[in-house]
């Protein structure tokens, strides 16, 4: 695995030779990485001839200040784990190779609904610099592949309107979800909880089951107020328990069988702040 700092030296690295005629797959991170993200690496490698990964911990994107000081950071272990997984290329800038002019932008990217419901009501700002370094990163890599994971739903959905608005020719890999035994969703952030926090974190995957397991055309509502009195005797603040359609993440409060919906939940356990998603008719 080749590591590069500077984005002058990776483009030209990418742009000689042979590997400008392969096809390019990249999986951005922020680090702090586990299961989940090798098995974006995989993916990418099963369909690309070059992997790129990139950690860089994005202070424009966290909207509290606190989140972004107690991001984890594991970056020896993280080198170590991809060099296991036969990355090919690490990016690894600091903030001043990315943001060489200062984080404030004055660009706005038109997403339309998409930052104003779910991640983007609670989060305000945070797609806009979620948008402001993926542009970047997809400029410097110029990927033919692009793999993200769903426990991100709503963000995959964002970068899917950034590529549209870039009109560069990149196809978008969403890549399952994957779990811990007691069923909760991989994540860097599960680095902040504690043995006990872990157990209870647990139950926002199964309070999307059960509602998965029970869900008729007339209890969606009925579904989700069980749930979330569940969720909340247990210790976690819910911010949002939705159902959407699955295409457009268009919020609905109906359930009808023949379309594809997917339910979406985030809560702060103690300091913690998790989301997860299940497919609905997948």
């Amino acid at each position: 695995m080749i590591i590069f700092r500077n984005q002058l030296e990776l483009k030209k690295y990418l742009q000689i030779g042979t590997l400008s005629k392969s096809p390019i797959g990249f999986v951005p991170t922020m680090g702090a990485l586990h299961a989940g993200h090798l098995s974006l690496l995989e993916k990418c490698n099963e369909i690309c001839s070059i992997s790129v990964c990139s950690i860089f911990v994005n202070p424009t994107q966290f909207n509290n200040p606190e989140d972004f000081k107690k991001y984890p950071i594991t970056i020896e272990k993280d080198i170590l784990l991809l060099e296991e997984n036969d990355c090919d290329v690490l990016f690894l800038p600091d903030e001043k190779e990315i943001y060489p002019d200062g984080v404030i932008s004055k660009k706005h990217f038109d997403l339309g609904y998409l930052e104003k419901i779910l991640e983007g009501k609670y989060r305000p700002g945070h797609f806009q610099g979620v948008c402001q370094v993926v542009e970047k990163l997809l400029n410097i890599v110029e990927p033919g592949f692009l793999f993200l994971g769903q426990k991100d739903f709503q963000q995959c959905m964002v970068i899917k309107r950034l590529i549209e608005l870039m009109h560069k020719n990149i196809q978008l890999i969403i890549c399952p979800i994957l779990r811990e035994e007691s069923g909760l969703a991989m994540s860097s952030r599960n680095l902040r909880l504690n043995s006990a926090e872990r157990k209870t974190a647990a139950e926002l995957h199964q309070a999307l089951v059960s509602i998965n397991n029970d869900l008729s055309e007339n209890n969606l509502f009925a579904l989700k107020n069980k749930a979330l009195k569940i969720l909340e005797n247990s210790g976690f603040i819910v911010e949002y328990l939705e159902l959407a359609k699955r295409n457009t993440l268009e919020l609905v409060s109906d359930f009808k069988n023949k379309q594809e919906f997917i339910i979406l939940v985030a809560a702060f356990l103690h300091e913690v702040r998790l989301i997860d998603n299940l497919l609905i008719n997948p």
